[in-house]
């Protein structure tokens, strides 16, 4: 069996348990990290070093969490 496929149901199984409000945050979700994704890219071409790092864990009160996350910029200066 091909993983991504095997990736691909699970995936879609997982969606389908969710209520719409919850598909709705993790689409948004997913297309605020691709927007990061692209960021992190653009910093990286430019010079930087980018490491992303648990910067604290958020707990939603009801057993549910989310890990928040800040960037760690290096630069490097040239020899």
């Amino acid at each position: 069996m091909n993983i991504q496929t095997h990736v691909k149901e699970r995936a879609e199984e997982q969606v389908s348990a969710m209520t719409a409000e919850q598909q709705a945050a993790i689409r948004s979700l997913a297309n605020d990290l691709h927007r990061l994704n692209h960021a992190v890219m653009k910093a990286v071409e430019a010079g930087v070093c980018v490491e992303l790092v648990r910067s604290a864990r958020h707990h939603g009160g009801d057993g549910h969490w989310g890990d928040l996350m800040i960037p760690v910029v290096v630069t490097r200066q040239p020899n």
